[in-house]
């Protein structure tokens, strides 16, 4: 890929997880304003199944509903629906920056959940990297702590269901990305709108309206950006630019709450960075590693090919 690209791709997915920051953030407000988790949850769905939908059905017609795996499909639907859910609820009680912490621990849990799911092994690099992880969310969740907060549990639930989620995508590779974002949004938007019309609170004023609106383009968009993104840049270039998040959850959470990270919060996210840059390290070295494998076989044909026609 060339540099322009990449760098491209660096600033798309860098926006996308400054999205994914403004998402949170609007979710948290919404919810200071006196709607319920799961209405703000189903808003968030049904603005990106309807923005998904007003895009690629023009073009692409009734056929972008059709998936390879409609079971394994419903499956990974769900999955982002409780991750969403969860995350809302807990951000209802929790800072942006701790919730966002622990959600760096995703990486880890998915090379963790990819050895039984997926018959990945794990190297040294990565066992190491996984017990950075998981120390940086004890640093984060404080358990000897007398004041640990109830909903730090929904937050580590959600990352858990998000960790499921990644490794159905991974199975459902083939299928197409508007299929997906189509089903995601979909099945999110059917499961909560009696619940959330159950709950349904009346917004207090016309800003509340336009973020309700506009929170489904977040999520639209941000999950678009993404998709670009790896259009354009390898993933191992793009993976470490996630940790921007917590910048962004920060800076939003003080702005706009007034809540500044604790000690811990800021240590035990530097800990679970640091297990997820061990992580992309030791994928790259692999990576690097069948590049090199895969060069020198090609070689070694082209060299006998020649061989036999000199002969």
């Amino acid at each position: 890929m060339s540099r322009n690209a990449t760098l491209g791709g660096i600033v798309m997915f860098a926006t996308a997880v400054a999205l994914f920051a403004t998402l949170d953030t609007t979710a948290k407000w919404l919810m200071s304003t006196g709607l319920a988790a799961l209405q703000v949850a189903f808003v968030r769905y049904a603005g990106h199944l309807v923005a998904t939908l007003a895009v690629t059905l023009p073009r692409q017609g009734l056929g972008v509903l059709r998936s390879v795996d409609p079971r394994l499909q419903l499956a990974r639907s769900l999955c982002l629906l409780g991750s969403t859910g969860l995350n809302f609820v807990a951000l209802s009680y929790l800072p942006l920056t701790t919730v966002t912490a622990i959600m760096f621990s995703s990486p880890v849990i998915v090379t963790l959940l990819a050895v039984p799911l997926l018959g990945e092994k794990v190297g040294l690099m990565q066992f190491v990297a996984i017990l950075l992880g998981f120390a940086g969310v004890l640093i984060v969740v404080s358990p000897w702590d007398a004041e640990l907060h109830w909903a730090i549990f929904l937050s580590l639930g959600s990352c858990i269901c998000t960790s499921v989620y990644f490794i159905l995508s991974r199975m459902l590779a083939r299928e197409a990305t508007a299929t997906q974002q189509i089903w995601a949004s979909g099945i999110a938007t059917l499961f909560l709108a009696p619940l959330a019309f159950w709950q349904w609170q009346e917004p207090s004023g016309p800003l509340v309206v336009l973020m309700m609106c506009l929170i489904g383009l977040f999520g639209a968009s941000s999950h678009s950006l993404v998709t670009l993104a790896h259009r354009m840049a390898d993933a191992s270039v793009l993976a470490p630019v996630v940790y921007l998040q917590l910048l962004f959850a920060t800076i939003g959470g003080y702005v706009v709450f007034h809540q500044v990270p604790g000690a811990s919060t800021l240590l035990g996210a530097m800990v679970i960075i640091a297990g997820g840059v061990l992580l992309w390290l030791s994928g790259r070295r692999k990576r690097i590693a069948a590049i090199r494998t895969s060069a020198i076989a090609i070689s070694s044909e082209q060299s006998e090919r020649k061989l036999k026609e000199d002969r």
